[in-house]
């Protein structure tokens, strides 16, 4: 893969990427200077990554654009002991059988977004459970626990949070996280000669513990960066909507909801999303949020966002998925979905119902649903032209759900008003 962009700090920094860089001006020569292989740890605390993964998972891609070597490190080892870095509390453990899975799990996630056929620069996994698993404790200590100061441990922000914070504190399992990372950047240099960590600034502490166990070890110089924590302007959580955390895995997250989550993004974030998220150029960017302000319409920047980061993660088929259902749903052209469409409704959560029998009378199934309170409610809404199955106006109260009238045999979408929808699904 050809060298494209040799400034890869500077193209974060325009980005507004970079929160602390380890070694400055002496990293952008480094990497300047030759391909390099840099690295990011993932570790399995749910059977999927979720968006907030994807700012150092597209970093690790934009490394290998520009002619670097990632590495995507899954963390099978550090999983099972917990990252404390400013959590509230302490994490609960999980079994080794369920992290394994996991594991599993987010292999494919991780592998879609590099290429690991690229000749020189192709990107390699690997799990840190590898040199760890046969680590006897008593080596473990001596080898690499007495290059560890718990002073300058408990200085840490994320350790010294925890441990001013009322309650329990921090367990030493926990505690020692930050040994078992610095451990992996070491043995990564070994192996790989990997010269540069990346991550979130919560993981500033690990990685600058890193550098200096790597230097104690190895009497050689790497380095590190970390990416600003991803905050939204109204102070609300990133990642997280009204029906939970939006997960990477189509699964659990459909391609048609992950596009609803960036379509709806504030006017005020969309911009830095757009550099965050998408490999659109700086000055694209510029000319987007540029035509937005001089226009009276509706910005387009939404829209960008949306199609750009939904083909990063599922594809043109998924994104093509995510657009046909919402404009299907807000146009009234209902007919246009496919079966695959419609499961995805239900799967994001869309109000569903199951029913039975050859026909249902409209005005009991609007009860049914509770977009109507009553049957009289039901004839009213229907009486103002306010409901629709299939994307046609019902405009009597006569009108039934049969077989005939459903899409693939089995699918009715009622929608009352502007944006209340229901699917109902025949059995």
């Amino acid at each position: 893969m050809a060298t494209t962009n040799p400034d890869i700090i500077g193209d974060l920094e325009r980005r507004e990427l970079i929160s602390q860089l380890a070694g400055g001006d002496e990293l952008k020569a480094h990497l300047s200077s030759d391909s390099r292989t840099v690295y990011c740890g993932f570790d399995p605390t749910a059977e999927s990554l979720h968006i907030g993964n994807m700012v150092p998972l597209l970093a690790l891609k934009r490394f290998q654009l520009a002619g670097h070597k990632p590495i995507a490190l899954i963390g099978g080892a550090t999983g099972m002991i917990g990252d404390p870095s400013f959590k509230d509390s302490e994490r609960q453990l999980n079994s080794v059988d369920v992290i394994e899975s996991w594991v599993e799990r987010i292999k494919p996630q991780l592998s879609q977004f590099l290429e690991f056929d690229a000749g020189s620069n192709a990107a390699i996994m690997v799990n840190n459970l590898e040199w760890t698993k046969d680590y006897d404790v008593l080596s473990f200590l001596r080898d690499v626990g007495k290059h560890f100061s718990v002073n300058a441990m408990i200085q840490k922000e994320s350790v010294k949070q925890r441990i001013g914070r009322e309650g329990e504190g921090i367990s030493y399992t926990e505690f020692s996280y930050m040994i078992l990372q610095s451990f992996d950047f070491s043995e990564l240099y070994k192996r790989y000669g990997c010269t540069l960590q990346i991550g979130g600034s919560d993981q500033w502490g690990n990685i600058t513990g890193g550098i200096d166990l790597t230097r104690r070890l190895h009497q050689t110089q790497v380095y590190g960066a970390t990416f600003p924590l991803i905050t939204k302007s109204d102070g609300s959580k990133f990642g997280k909507t009204e029906s939970g955390t939006i997960w990477m895995d189509p699964n659990k997250t459909s391609p048609y909801a992950f596009y609803q989550f960036w379509l709806n993004t504030a006017d005020a974030d969309v911009y830095k999303f757009m550099k965050y998220f998408t490999f659109l150029n700086i000055d694209e960017i510029s000319e987007i949020e540029r035509s937005d302000k001089e226009s009276n319409a509706r910005p387009e920047a939404q829209g960008i966002l949306a199609r750009e980061v939904t083909e990063l993660l599922h594809g043109s088929v998924g994104r093509e998925a995510a657009t046909r259902i919402s404009e299907a749903l807000f146009s009234g052209e209902i007919s246009r979905l496919t079966g695959d469409d419609l499961e995805q409704l239900a799967l994001d959560g869309l109000p569903c119902t199951e029913l039975e029998g050859p026909t249902q009378a409209i005005v009991e199934v609007l009860v049914s649903t509770e977009l109507a309170k009553s049957n009289k409610m039901a004839r009213e809404f229907i009486g103002n032209n306010a409901v629709s199955v299939n994307g046609q106006v019902v405009d009597s109260t006569d009108f039934e759900l049969s077989d005939s009238k459903a899409l693939n045999g089995k699918y009715f979408v009622i929608r009352r008003g502007k944006k209340l929808f229901h699917l109902v699904k025949k059995t």
